[in-house]
């Protein structure tokens, strides 16, 4: 199964293609000239698929991060996929930011949190998503247990942990081997395929 897959809500754009679990081609792509990542999708993916003679007639499925993240990220990652899948006919999955970044340090005690403005953090604990949840009931949380907490730059300076955004993380491996799993076990239609906005996207 070739999976194509792509993250546009976090820090850096990750785009990877894969065949089942193993890795093809994996590219990073930063914020240019003022110019936000997700801008350098489409041709990002072109230029993936051209490395490997393949066309999009050839992949067998799509997978991206529908978030949480920024809000641009997440529709211009998620509107993509869905237009992809639904042209080619394919199966598309979806996988929450919180869901790749807890596969850092994967045990039973990691937890992650990222910054979700108003004293609030996306929060996972325990294999579970908790939603936007207030930074002093995350310090609570913590304080409870010795967990392997992996946060962004921001919430680092509060909470600790392991700010991802430091390291080279291979996380558009981590998102295909994610949406191959998930791909194996459920039907992945692309007409269900959303995104996770765990807050409304802000006005104006």
């Amino acid at each position: 199964m070739k999976i194509l897959v792509f993250d546009t809500c976090l820090d850096k754009m990750y785009v990877t293609l894969a065949e089942d679990e193993k890795i093809l081609t994996s590219k990073i792509v930063t914020n240019q000239n003022n110019k936000y990542h997700s801008a350098f999708l489409i041709s990002t993916i072109k230029e993936i698929l051209k490395e490997n003679s393949l066309t999009p007639q050839n992949l067998d499925a799509i997978g991206t991060n529908i978030g949480p993240g920024s809000f641009t990220g997440i529709r211009a990652c998620t509107t993509v996929a869905r237009t992809m899948a639904q042209q080619l006919n394919l199966p598309a999955v979806g996988v929450s930011s919180l869901e790749i970044l807890e596969q850092i340090e994967k045990d039973k005690n990691t937890a992650v949190a990222l910054d979700a403005r108003k004293n609030c953090a996306y929060f996972l604990i325990h294999g579970e998503i908790k939603g936007a949840v207030k930074l002093e009931e995350v310090e609570k949380i913590l304080s409870s247990g010795n967990y392997n907490l992996i946060t962004d730059d921001k919430l680092h300076q509060t909470l600790g942990g392991k700010s991802y955004q430091q390291n080279k993380y291979p996380l558009g491996d981590i998102l295909a081997k994610l949406a191959y799993k998930k791909l194996k076990s459920n039907e992945c239609k692309w007409q269900e395929l959303k995104p996770l906005y765990i807050q409304p996207p802000p006005m104006g």
